[in-house]
């Protein structure tokens, strides 16, 4: 068994203490002893309502205590009455509520005796209360006149307290009291003087006793009040004031205390009780009640009147309240007073109870009994419950004392001590037990104990033994007392270990020895590894509304699993372990999860660990950062026109301080309800000077920002209007914009509202042609544009605008040159020449226009060029105009994009921001012969082990005269190497098939074929092929044509066990693209049997029917993926089989330009073998104009296509999709 024994907390230390030397002086129930009373009734009532009353007295000692009770002090019979039942082993009665019971009301004692001695009880007083009533009786009804005084006596019956009294009619409406009417603390209703309206038949006096849960009600009492009016009155209002009315106006009269009581009176009350003084005077005028302590002050606490004055009332009595205290009965016809001598008394109480206790022989007693009270009580010795005679009692006696020398074991003994006066009695009992024997160790042998490092280990041996044994402890098999200053041996016999360490676990052993003997027991110690804890994070910062994860982590002894337990606490208050506020705040065990963080989740968490033996915690603070609290209480001073200072209060920052605070403003003249910002005050900055604008109404608000965000705004602040005042400043951004040639059309910035000052805003327009001498044109507009007519066109003028209100004018104005109307060019650029620099590519010059002819800003130049025929067939074409936009006054520009062997015609012409001026007149250049495009298709046919047949396409463009194709083919592999490159030159340009041979058995290959004119080769095709293993046959069939709409097709005429290509190809042949492609293999003859009659199965043709639309999927995901690039990606395939003879780029300055129609290349692209020819044109891209469709910006940089359309029918990408090459110049 595992105890706990140890604490790092004081009140723990003192709890064991305080336990165990109590348990020290009580004596073991196996030891001889006198009778002690345990347990017994006080003073009781017996209720009509209960079924029986029990007395209860119980006693222990040993021997087994006898019991006797008295009655009234004469000795009572528990068997004199069947009605009793009294229990076996013990004093305690039971009285049946049977018939009459008065006869048991009394006091009752109780006596516990057996041979040792007598104990004895408190007096217990039986209360057996008859039921309260009402005497029936016949009440007289009283006559009085107006203005007298009467007294309705109620006379409630006895009863047990408490008693309430109550006056209320027959409707049980309680009658109405005030400084007039009033009950007495007898409950007697008292009327200082009655009027007219107290007459009525049914007053009636209830009392309650709520104990005996009973109320009874006094027979009505009937009052009439009677009028007396002069003998000659005739009944007119007139006559109110009647003469009898007159007579009984009266000084007051003290009805309580009465006239017979004298003018003082004594009153005794028992300290910490209450208090009621009471006076009730009759009188007319109604007499006013006021209170005053003649000796000495009133308690510092007023003490408090009740019903109308009538009764001063102190609560928890002192004997500073002690004293004379005076009532005043007062009206206009004089007063009456009466004195109280107050005397404070007080039961008995102890100040020394008698101690008994365990004596051994030989030793000496001393009991002292001292007790207080007013009067002073009166002290009294018994002996076992009787009257010790002094003539026969070998001690001392005296009145707080008895002595006793040289005890005996004959002397064991019970003495009382009773105090009394007359407001009570007080009985104290000592028991003296005089023994000899050995030591009883109390505490279990064999106890096994834990603790945990560095706490304390109580190891408990309870001692009972007279004479007092002497104890020690030792540890293992040492016979020496522990004694070093962690060890500590306490008064009761427990030995503590303080700041325990492993070492100190083992077996303990307690000696106990007196004179008689000696005994011992042993205690095993373990010590424990304490528990450890640790929070994590430590002492978080978290922006509310987000969420936090505390982590409890915890060390503890193996030993301690089962009892170990963590729980979570709040500012120390525990949290449940269930979620809380619909799952805001989870408890997992070790976790505390808190999402959407408020501010009022702030606080300190303490994660509790605790086992059998120890408990530990660990804390976080959690600290909720949030934006600041709303400003306060904006305040504005120190008004001036042109400022005034605001001040505030500012929120709470949240746990972030505040940065700075940001003052806004709303004007409700110019635009009523925006709010704009107007300043920023810096850190805790609360105050700030505002710098303002004239013939303004402004309100202000202030907004807090800390490094969490901005506060909601403050409310806003009082009005604060500011005067008017001339403008401060003119317009800006004043400008020229000119619609029409004569016309010009001036225009500014207009000024904000707060930059207006004051009203009747206008602008004071001035102009004047610059370089002409003339006086300046004025005129005054309310917008903010001004239109001129008839004006030059692009002339220059000089143009000033100037604020102006009711107040006065701005500042002087600065001076602007803008200039009047533009209108179209209307030159043409003269000596316009084409240079031509590739197939694809010329450069155009031309002579500028003058200036004066411009008749605007110019803007540049635009070329224009259209394609009139071909040089390869001389056709015609329709001209499709293509542009290129030349920004700026130059002479020259490049015009990328063109198609080879082809006649152009160009013109030029400059614009402005009016528009285009005259073309020029047109030139023809020819673009010379280029390399053509790509073939339209390349496919292999008749596979064979050693050779394939090759079939090509014709160029999409020959873009010249063709002189041949180049065929060219490499081994290639899955292991990303390949072989040598081999050259076949075609130089029939009619040929469009070819038959290699030489090849080898199961090989793959990569065929490539490029078209060639004099300028070169263009760009190949290619194709990859495997060709077929020895004893195969590789033959190549093409078949009837499919329709689109066919779901599958048959093949027929194959040979068994032979495996096919099966590829699926658009009909013209346009590229080289497989719609679909897969290698398959037929059965051999063994199989064909197997199959024979299947087709006409329904499961077959399901099947058939399932495959030919996963199929048609296929196909379609294929031939997508396809017109996305193809079976290879093209960067994988250029990276493994790049082109072995591109070429490089011509043009190293803006990219390189084909002479077949593909779109110019974005930015530059080297060839392969990174070889740039320098001999092309170093032209800059600002070389290259603006097209239709913005392929070059403003600075020349190259962004698209020029303008135009390509010719119809061409190809935007051609060839195999496993390879990409180089334009070839």
């Amino acid at each position: 068994m595992e105890m706990l024994l140890s604490t790092k907390g004081i009140t723990i230390c003192l709890f064991f203490f305080v336990l165990s030397l109590a348990a020290g002086i009580e004596i073991p129930l196996s030891v001889a002893q006198l009778p002690t009373i345990t347990e017994q009734s006080h003073t009781q009532v017996a209720y009509p309502f209960d079924e029986d009353f029990t007395i209860k007295c119980e006693a222990r000692g040993n021997p087994q205590p006898i019991f006797n009770w008295t009655k009234d002090g004469k000795p009572f019979d528990l068997l004199s009455d069947p009605r009793i039942v009294a229990s076996n082993n013990s004093g305690t009665f039971v009285i049946q509520n049977r018939g009459i019971i008065t006869n048991f009301q009394g006091k009752y004692r109780c006596f516990a005796s057996n041979l040792l001695g007598t104990a004895m009880s408190e007096e217990i007083e039986l209360i057996v209360p008859s039921v309260p009533k009402f005497p029936k009786e016949k009440i007289e009804p009283l006559d009085v006149e107006h203005g007298d005084s009467v007294i309705l006596h109620c006379n409630p019956p006895k009863g047990i307290p408490p008693l309430h009294i109550y006056w209320m009619n027959i409707d049980l409406q309680h009658i109405p009291q005030d400084e007039r009417v009033s009950m007495s603390l007898k409950g007697d209703l008292y009327f200082a003087n009655v009027e007219e309206n107290d007459s009525r038949s049914d007053y009636c006096c209830f009392a309650a006793f709520p104990r005996l849960r009973t109320i009874v009600q006094k027979m009505p009492m009937t009052l009439k009040v009677s009028r007396f009016k002069h003998a000659n009155d005739s009944g007119s209002p007139n006559a109110a004031v009647t003469k009898a009315n007159f007579i009984k106006e009266r000084k007051p009269k003290l009805l309580i205390p009465p006239e017979s009581a004298g003018s003082s009176s004594s009153v005794t009350v028992i300290k910490g009780g209450v208090l009621l003084l009471e006076c009730i005077a009759e009188g007319l005028p109604t007499p006013h009640l006021s209170w005053i302590k003649v000796t000495g002050n009133l308690p510092k606490d007023e003490p408090e009147t009740e019903n109308f004055g009538k009764i001063l009332k102190i609560d928890q009595v002192t004997a500073a309240d002690e004293g004379t205290y005076q009532c005043t009965a007062s009206n206009p016809m004089g007063r009456a007073k009466h004195e109280f001598h107050v005397h404070v008394e007080e039961p008995p109480q102890w100040i020394k109870e008698p101690e008994g206790g365990v004596y051994s022989v030989g030793t000496n007693l001393v009991l002292l009994c001292e007790a207080i009270g007013n009067p002073e009580p009166t002290i009294q010795w018994k002996l076992n419950g009787m009257p010790i005679d002094s003539r026969t009692f070998r001690g001392r006696i005296s009145a707080r004392e008895i002595s006793l020398t040289n005890l005996q074991l004959q002397d064991s003994a019970v003495y009382q001590c009773e105090a009394s006066n007359k407001h009570g009695t007080i009985l104290a009992s000592a028991n003296v037990n005089v023994l000899n024997i050995a030591p009883l160790i109390l505490t279990s042998d064999g106890e096994n104990y834990a603790t945990v490092v560095g706490y304390s280990a109580f190891l408990h041996c309870e001692i009972f033994a007279s004479p007092a044994a002497d104890i020690r402890w030792t540890k293992d098999d040492s016979i020496e007392p522990l004694s070093t200053l962690r060890y500590e041996l306490n008064k009761n016999g427990t030995l503590e270990i303080k700041e325990t360490r492993k070492e100190d676990s083992g077996s303990y052993a307690c000696w106990a020895a007196n004179s008689v003997g000696k005994r011992a027991i042993t205690a095993n110690l373990d010590i424990r590894d304490a528990t450890k804890l640790v929070v994590t994070p430590k002492n978080p910062r978290v922006l509310k509304s987000h969420s936090i994860l505390l982590k409890c982590q915890s060390e503890y002894d193996s030993h301690l699993k089962h009892s170990f337990k963590l729980s979570w606490r709040k500012d120390g208050d525990q949290l449940p372990v269930n979620s809380t506020e619909n799952g805001r705040i989870i408890l997992d065990r070790d976790t505390l999860f808190i999402s959407s963080v408020t501010l009022e989740d702030q606080g300190v968490y303490t994660c509790v660990a605790s086992t059998s033996l120890d408990s530990v915690t660990a804390e976080s603070q959690l600290i909720v950062l949030d934006v600041p609290d709303p400003p306060e209480d904006l305040q504005l001073s120190e008004n001036q026109n042109r400022s005034v200072r605001l001040a505030w209060k500012a929120g709470a920052s949240h746990n972030s301080p505040i940065n700075e605070s940001i003052i806004e403003f709303e004007e409700n003249r110019w635009e009523p309800g925006r709010w704009q910002e107007l300043t920023r005050a810096p850190g805790n900055d609360t105050t700030a000077l505002l710098s303002l604008a004239p013939y303004m109404n402004y309100q202000f608000r202030v907004v807090s920002v800390n490094a969490v965000g901005r506060s909601q705004p403050s409310k806003p602040s009082l009005r604060y209007a500011t005067p008017p005042a001339a403008p401060d400043k003119n317009p800006e951004n004043i400008r020229v914009e000119a619609s029409e040639p004569n016309e010009m059309v001036m225009k500014w910035e207009p000024l904000k509202p707060v930059e207006r000052n004051g009203p009747g805003l206008e602008y004071k327009v001035s102009w004047r042609q610059r370089g002409v001498e003339a006086d300046w044109n004025e005129e005054t507009v309310k917008k903010h544009s001004l239109t001129l007519r008839n004006t030059p066109t692009f002339v220059p003028y000089e143009i000033k605008v100037q604020a102006v209100n009711n107040l006065g004018s701005g500042p002087e104005p600065n001076v602007t040159v803008g200039y009047s109307g533009e209108d179209v060019p209307d030159a043409a650029p003269s000596g316009v020449s084409v240079d031509i620099v590739n197939s694809t590519l010329v450069k155009v010059f031309w002579f500028g226009i003058p200036r004066d002819r411009v008749r605007g800003h110019l803007r540049g130049y635009k070329v224009s060029w259209w394609k009139t025929k071909s040089m390869l067939d001389g056709k015609r074409h329709h001209p499709e105009k293509h542009f290129l936009t030349f920004v700026g006054d130059r002479n020259y520009g490049m015009i990328p994009g063109l198609e080879p062997f082809s006649e152009f015609r160009l013109t030029v012409l400059a614009y402005n921001a009016k528009g285009d001026g005259p073309e020029s007149s047109p030139i023809v250049f020819e673009t010379p012969e280029g390399v053509p495009e790509q073939p339209r298709f390349l496919r292999i046919l008749n596979f064979d082990k050693d050779s394939v047949t090759l079939l090509w396409g014709l160029p999409k463009k020959a873009n010249g005269h063709l002189t041949g194709y180049i065929l060219q083919y490499q081994i290639i592999n899955e292991t990303h190497e390949i072989g040598p490159l081999n050259d076949i030159s075609v130089t029939n340009r009619s040929t469009l098939s070819w038959r290699l041979s030489g090849l080898s058995s199961s090989t793959k290959y990569k065929f490539y074929v490029k078209a060639c004119t004099v300028k070169g080769c263009g760009k190949p095709v290619t194709e990859e092929g495997l060709t077929m293993a020895q004893g195969s046959k590789g033959i190549g069939k093409i078949s009837e044509a499919v329709k689109p709409t066919q779901k599958f097709h048959p093949i027929e005429a194959l040979e068994p066990g032979t495996e096919y290509t099966v590829r699926l190809v658009t009909k013209n042949w346009v590229d080289n693209n497989s719609i679909f492609e897969d290698v398959i293999e037929t059965r051999g003859r063994a199989y064909a049997g197997i199959y024979d009659g299947i087709s006409t199965q329904g499961w077959f043709i399901g099947l058939m029917c399932a495959i030919a639309l996963l199929t048609l999927l296929l196909l379609t995901i294929c031939f997508v993926r396809r017109n996305k690039g193809g079976k290879y990606s093209v960067k994988e395939k250029e990276d493994l089989h790049p082109d072995p003879e591109a070429q490089s780029i011509k043009d190293e300055i803006f990219g390189e330009y084909s002479d077949s129609d593909e779109k110019p290349l974005k930015g530059s692209l080297q060839s392969i073998n990174g070889d740039i020819k320098a001999t092309e044109s170093a032209d800059s891209l600002v070389d290259y104009g603006e097209g239709e469709h913005g392929m070059f910006n403003e600075d020349g940089s190259f962004i698209g296509a020029y303008s135009g359309s390509k010719e119809k029918g061409s190809v935007e990408s051609t060839g195999s999709s496993t390879a990409t090459f180089p334009l070839h110049a």
